[in-house]
């Protein structure tokens, strides 16, 4: 195969998984491309649900359009989140393939690109079919690639459902890290469940791809990205898309301007993210922290504080704690006032961390954020995991006060903190992230052909 460039103005095909947090970066790097390649139209394909939130305003040059969600006709969600995914991917890709013939028919223009989510092994056939280029844009941190392209290797190693305390030190750069840290299905688990064999059939399929877009930048795990970089034909870190994002700030509860009543890196910002929420002995466990350390305190929280943090709490923590249901977070984080981050360790928070200069305490609950959390603690050392993976009273006093109080969490500030710059300098003028997204843009505004 071999590329040639062509005048005629491009038709690229965007396949978004709609569930978490995966359809906004892939919007955010279309929305790149199609700054950067003007005679280019975008087909956005994603279910009703996902586009109706992801695309809160019309686009000129990227249109969305519907894919069935593969949910039986009056169904009821029962409050299991794996339960609408499973019946999504049972409609993959049928339900893709059909809606990309109404983006050809519509547009009046041939495909020449596809751009999936990674998640999609099938992205490998159908670029095949229509014999173009294949990028795949992954979301998550070089470290989950890794253990997924690599997760044969990885059991005949450690054998399925074992010891989790193996360690992973037959990996480059994973002495740190055991079984346990990995995620579900990988050599643990249910491996048949629809998102493990969805992501081992993703491993199996990407060294496919004419490209591997990626959330991250070129100087964070060096050693995982340069293996990276031989395992694929192109492995391009393009991130971190929160330092690109154009989104508008929306502080109409007035974070900022409470963050600016208090000492510098003395608030504890708290957000467990979009999907999870900790369960109601953890809260109170981590409530009943806050009040015995007394550090000042933003949580942004999903639910009713009145009704599921502890009786009182809030009248008693007014003065010195804030409790809202939205937070900007990338400025919160860098508000000078911030000095550590509980979180749920999903990239996108960690990159946000990153870019904040904030050290982080971690409480995982799924996918990759078991990995995050022991990547950040023992290989780059600016976070804590939590003693026993949950929220005490007593683990939460003890990571808090050692992060804002104690010298190893001054060490911590530091080495974010250098991170932060090298973030930075990725987006530069001739920035490492700014040339990957120079080739990546040669990828998307060719054609491929047969020699």
């Amino acid at each position: 195969m071999e590329f040639q460039r062509e005048q005629a103005s491009k038709h690229i095909a965007v396949l978004a998984f709609p569930f978490g947090t995966h359809a906004a970066p892939l919007l955010n790097l279309v929305l790149r491309l199609s700054q950067a390649c003007p005679d280019t139209v975008f087909s956005f394909l994603s279910t009703k649900q996902s586009n109706s939130s992801t695309f809160p305003v019309k686009l000129d040059k990227v249109k969305p359009f519907n894919v069935w969600d593969g949910l039986p006709e009056g169904y009821r969600f029962g409050g299991n989140p794996h339960e609408p995914v499973g019946y999504f991917l049972k409609a993959v890709p049928g339900n893709f393939t059909k809606v990309l013939d109404k983006a050809v028919a519509e547009t009046g223009k041939r495909i020449d690109c596809l751009i999936t989510d990674a998640f999609y092994a099938f992205g490998a056939d159908v670029a095949d079919e229509l014999n173009v280029p294949w990028v795949a844009l992954w979301t998550a941190g070089p470290r989950a690639l890794f253990v997924h392209i690599d997760t044969d290797s990885i059991r005949r190693h450690v054998g399925i459902n074992g010891s989790q305390d193996k360690p992973l030190d037959f990996l480059p750069d994973f002495s740190g890290l055991c079984v346990a840290d990995l995620p579900d299905g990988i050599a643990s688990g249910d491996l048949d469940a629809p998102i493990p064999a969805l992501l081992h059939k993703m491993g199996q399929a990407l060294p496919r791809a004419t490209a591997i877009a990626a959330n991250s930048y070129e100087d964070l795990d060096n050693t995982v990205v340069n293996i990276l970089k031989q395992r694929f034909k192109l492995y391009l870190n393009v991130g971190p898309f929160n330092l690109v994002s154009s989104s508008t700030v929306d502080d109409s509860h007035g974070c900022l301007e409470w963050l600016s009543k208090n000492e510098p890196a003395s608030v504890v910002y708290i957000s467990f993210g979009s999907v999870i929420t900790p369960p109601p002995h953890e809260l109170q466990a981590l409530c009943e922290a806050l009040e015995e350390c007394e550090f000042p305190f933003l949580w942004s929280f999903r639910g009713n504080p009145e009704k599921d943090l502890p009786q009182g709490f809030l009248a008693r923590r007014r003065s010195k704690g804030k409790i809202v249901p939205w937070t900007p977070q990338q400025k919160i984080l860098e508000h000078p006032s911030v000095g550590v981050f509980i979180s749920h360790g999903g990239w996108n928070s960690v990159l946000e961390s990153i870019v904040g200069g904030v050290p982080m305490i971690f409480r995982p609950f799924f996918g990759d954020q078991g990995l995050n959390t022991r990547t950040v603690e023992a290989v780059w050392g600016f976070g804590l995991g939590l003693e026993g993976g949950t929220l005490t009273k007593e683990g939460a006093m003890k990571a808090l006060k050692l992060t804002l109080c104690s010298e190893q969490g001054k060490k911590m500030r530091d080495r974010i903190g250098v991170q932060k710059l090298l973030a930075y300098n990725a987006l530069k003028p001739n920035g490492s992230s700014v040339e990957n997204f120079k080739t990546l843009v040669k990828v998307a505004s060719v054609r491929l052909i047969a020699n």
